[in-house]
């Protein structure tokens, strides 16, 4: 499987996996996550729109 052929998806499935984690186990919090996956999610963004 070639997970560099959409990098988009790839950097999407994280931003929704960490998400999914930070709901469940509120003690993996951090100062600075709230701007780690603002960032994922743009990349993500740009990314899929890109097709790349």
């Amino acid at each position: 499987m070639d997970f560099t052929k959409n990098v988009g998806m790839l950097l999407l499935g994280i931003w929704l996996i960490v998400s999914g984690v930070v709901a469940l186990v509120p003690a993996v919090y951090f100062n600075g996550l709230g701007a780690i996956m603002a960032i994922l999610a743009v990349l993500a963004g740009i990314f899929i729109l890109l097709r790349k």
